[in-house]
């Protein structure tokens, strides 16, 4: 949990509850490389990492970084920023990594609120020719999205059909699942996290 020195609130750290399930997924249902997100401008973060051994992989495991603008998660991601964050992202010159990435900043704007409406994203390419990606926001029971659920394959043998058609079912499920867990957590814990701090109890 984090403190503002008044309440507590959940911090990207407790999806550990539900990362063992995705893990799960990832492996043994859609057999895609796997990955948890947050954000950190002007990168994600991964926190965690499942990966196939006949998929492409980039970017290394739990705490690599990677630029958010050019990845799935990091669409997904930047839909949470409020209107004046993400200006101010969008002020800062944006890296071509190849051909697909986006650099211009109205049309990551029109691609971010895009995701941001239909609940997911795509990645064609954008940071390395030859793999691809979709990605869909982890939210609390309370709205707040603090982390993306992605799967990333080569684009040698999975089209973005199959990524919409098979893939991102099972993701939003599983982010529906963490979620639920997530809400349970809320649940039992609420009088504990909505104690002011200092106030001598638990």
């Amino acid at each position: 949990m984090r403190s503002d020195g008044r309440h507590f609130s959940l911090t990207p750290r407790i999806l550990e509850l539900g990362w063992n399930y995705f893990a799960s997924l990832g492996v043994d249902e859609i057999d895609e490389s796997c990955s948890m997100a947050t954000l950190d401008l002007p990168d994600i973060v991964y926190i965690a990492r499942a990966h196939t051994k006949r998929v492409m992989t980039i970017g290394g495991g739990t705490g690599a970084r990677l630029p958010a603008h050019a990845t799935a998660s990091g669409l997904v991601l930047l839909g949470t920023l409020s209107d004046d964050e993400f200006d101010e992202y969008l002020a800062a010159p944006l890296e071509k990594y190849t051909q697909h990435t986006m650099t211009n900043p109205e049309r990551l704007r029109t691609t971010v609120m895009t995701a941001r409406v239909r609940g997911w994203a795509l990645n064609d390419q954008a940071l390395e020719i030859g793999l691809r990606g979709i990605a869909v926001p982890v939210p609390t029971r309370s709205g707040e999205v603090v982390a993306a659920l992605s799967v990333s394959s080569n684009s040698a043998r999975t089209t973005l059909k199959d990524l919409r058609e098979r893939c991102l079912p099972a993701l939003q499920e599983t982010a529906r699942a963490i979620t639920a867990g997530l809400s349970r957590g809320d649940a039992r814990e609420s009088l504990a996290w909505s104690t002011p701090a200092g106030s001598g109890h638990t």
